[in-house]
């Protein structure tokens, strides 16, 4: 296999709704390595419920304290990287699930005040170099080690920025909008990050989306091995297609190497 690598993040939603994008990540890894890294919150929040575990939030962030954190590795890892795992074995591909703490991959500084969160995560690709030469498709799950070896939750567009930043290629972030907005509601196709600062203190990228692009721009920022990341709509019809091949969504590249 050729070509350079992409890093899908995915959403933790049901698989039958992610059945299209799924049978496009298998149709694009016959030319490319892939690596998924998928999310859940939404789904992570159900389960809390239902076991009468309490969401707390900060800035719109989720605190994960030990009651929680343990829900999460059950549902996370265990739930829906199972899930999306043998979706995929179905559909043909050599799918492997890992998480972020396997072999030490994602590690980092906890984030104040979210308790067990892991902030600016960092990656070690060898494991998944090592998968993905063997022809395997890696399924991971956000989660790493704080510097004393703790297991912590990791959002997962953060999770996968790391990943991308260190094992190079493409990041394509799917979420429910189609890329990034000007003032005027017109899809921006490409941004830098001095666009991107600006954009921000104008006001024009706000709320939700603010996370995301950091996550984007954190992909191809210093140090980092990815030449470019995409945000894209992943409910559409050829999610994939369009925005690695046809320009969908808001791309980022850096502005010098």
């Amino acid at each position: 296999m050729s070509g350079l690598p992409v890093v899908v993040k995915l959403g933790g939603t049901t698989i039958a709704e992610q059945q299209d994008v799924l049978r496009e990540i298998v149709a694009e890894r016959r030319g490319r390595p892939v690596v998924i890294v998928h999310g859940g919150g939404k789904r992570l929040t159900d389960w809390l419920l239902r076991l009468g575990v309490e969401s707390r939030w900060d800035a719109g962030r989720r605190v994960t304290d030990e009651a929680t954190l343990e829900v999460f590795l059950a549902v996370i890892s265990g739930v829906i990287n199972a899930e999306l795992t043998a979706a995929l074995l179905e559909l043909g591909a050599e799918a492997v699930g890992v998480r972020g703490i396997d072999r030490g991959m994602i590690r980092g500084p906890r984030a104040e005040g979210l308790d067990r969160v892991i902030s600016e995560p960092v990656a070690d690709a060898a494991l998944l170099e090592t998968l993905l030469r063997a022809g395997y498709l890696p399924v991971l799950s956000p989660m790493g080690l704080d510097p004393d070896g703790r297991i912590c939750n990791v959002n997962a567009d953060d999770a996968a920025a790391a990943v991308s930043a260190a094992l190079g290629g493409e990041l394509l972030l799917l979420t429910d909008t189609d890329g990034v907005r000007d003032a005027d509601g017109e899809r921006i196709p490409e941004l830098t990050p001095d666009q991107v600062a600006r954009l921000i203190d104008d006001g024009v990228i706000a709320g939700g989306m603010v996370p995301k692009v950091s996550s984007a721009l954190r992909a191809i920022g210093p140090g980092s091995r990815a030449e470019r990341s995409v945000i894209a709509d992943g409910r559409t019809a050829d999610a994939l297609r369009r925005a690695l091949h046809e320009g969908a969504g808001t791309g980022f590249r850096p502005m010098e190497r």
